[in-house]
């Protein structure tokens, strides 16, 4: 029997693999500036990426700015990004949110999670996002899908995204928050499937899965077919003459 790793020395050996897998990277979401980036991940929300980049470019071509954003008005910001899904909140909340943008900040993304935060339909996550990638402030953003992999993982026991994010900032130096973000995700997406995952294959899970009860699903019980009586309908007329359905209770009347 194989010896526990620590979570620090996991964490290690993860880093280091991931180092190797993938040295250069890129901001999955097509963006230009802060602003477009703000936008690219509020887009995000239950949303691929791919389908994000796919809408983006119609969007930013009419409005790349908060201004011509907040003149272009709610109405044609929902029909431009109704594919990306839940269509008529994000467009509230970009329409808004470009106003605020012109309202209290001169026109620009703020560099402040407290300020980034008070924006329509921007939380924690989105927020660290935009401090990390646009501005290169130290952040841990944890998505749904980076949370799975650190519980699968073994580095953290969270029962939700804000305590997976406190024990994966513990494991490693403010410096390396902003890669490991971006390459977790990318490693989610290439190797380590939510589903039909071979485990003994992955470059990670194949030795740092944690251990867990296998989950079985539990057989309906059912009588035995010869204990199983089909219901035939029989047509007959009583004394009234009205037709009634009359069920067989005897296994002789079965017809197979």
């Amino acid at each position: 029997m194989l010896p526990a790793v620590k979570r620090s020395e996991k964490a290690a050996r993860i880093q280091a693999i991931l180092d190797r897998l993938y040295p250069e990277l890129r901001v999955p979401l097509e963006h230009e500036d802060p602003f477009t980036l703000l936008v690219a991940v509020l887009l995000s929300a239950q949303c691929t990426d791919l389908r994000v980049n796919q809408v983006t470019p119609r969007l930013f071509a009419r409005a790349a700015t908060p201004a011509r954003m907040a003149a272009l008005g709610v109405a044609e910001i929902e029909r431009i990004i109704r594919p990306c899904g839940l269509a008529p909140a994000k467009s509230r909340n970009l329409h808004r949110l470009s106003e605020l943008l012109l309202e209290r900040h001169g026109g620009r993304v703020p560099e402040s999670f407290e300020a980034l935060e008070a924006l329509p339909g921007v939380g924690h996550k989105t927020a660290s996002v935009v401090m990390a990638q646009a501005f290169g402030v130290p952040a841990f953003p944890v998505d749904t899908h980076i949370h799975r992999l650190a519980a699968r993982w073994g580095l953290s026991s969270g029962r939700n995204v804000v305590e997976t994010e406190r024990d994966l900032k513990r494991l490693w130096p403010p410096e390396c928050w902003n890669r490991l973000h971006l390459q977790i995700i990318y490693f989610g997406r290439e190797h380590c499937p939510a589903r039909a995952h071979a485990t003994a294959s992955c470059p990670i899970c194949s030795w740092a899965a944690a251990k867990t009860r296998a989950r079985t699903k539990r057989p309906q019980r059912r009588a035995p077919k010869s204990a199983q009586v089909p219901i035939r309908r029989s047509r007959t007329s009583g004394p009234s003459g009205s037709r009634r359905a009359r069920r067989s209770t005897s296994p002789s009347t079965t017809q197979s």
